[in-house]
């Protein structure tokens, strides 16, 4: 079975990207920095169903998204989740938080409504993360923007 990105995945984010193992999405939602990957693997919902290579791949990815992540932005704290209690596919939630955001401490879930990006927002904020990515070439071997 070949890989399909899961419906809401497709409805709520825009695609980055594309690393060996993962896509890279971005969450459209502008009250929160929040990434997105997502193993390009069918049929798995958990990371302990990857093989091992790929679990390894994948935390490799997610390092490198964080470094970038914590670069751009310095937040006071990145989470890092794998829920999937809505979306069973697996994908793996990288959140920048600051003392002062709309859900800070609680987490970001069910936390008043998504404001999509403006265009000329998401344009700086794609840009940002994508230049920041190049500089991460070597490491993240495999990585095609979707500019």
């Amino acid at each position: 079975m070949s890989f399909i990105l899961h419906e809401r995945l497709q409805q709520d984010c825009l695609q980055l990207g594309s690393f060996a193992l993962s896509k890279l999405l971005l969450l459209n939602d502008s009250r929160f920095p929040w990434c997105i990957l997502v193993p390009a693997r069918a049929d798995v919902s958990e990371i302990h169903q990857l093989d091992w290579n790929d679990q390894v791949q994948l935390l490799r990815e997610s390092g490198r998204l964080a470094h970038c992540l914590t670069r751009i932005y310095r937040p006071d704290k990145l989470n890092i989740a794998a829920i999937g209690n809505l979306v069973p596919q697996l994908h793996l939630h990288h959140v920048v938080r600051y003392r002062n955001d709309a859900a800070w401490p609680a987490p970001v879930w069910g936390v008043g409504v998504a404001q999509p990006y403006e265009a000329v927002d998401l344009e700086a904020r794609v840009g940002k993360l994508l230049d920041e990515l190049g500089k991460e070439a070597e490491a993240l071997a495999g990585f095609a923007a979707c500019r």
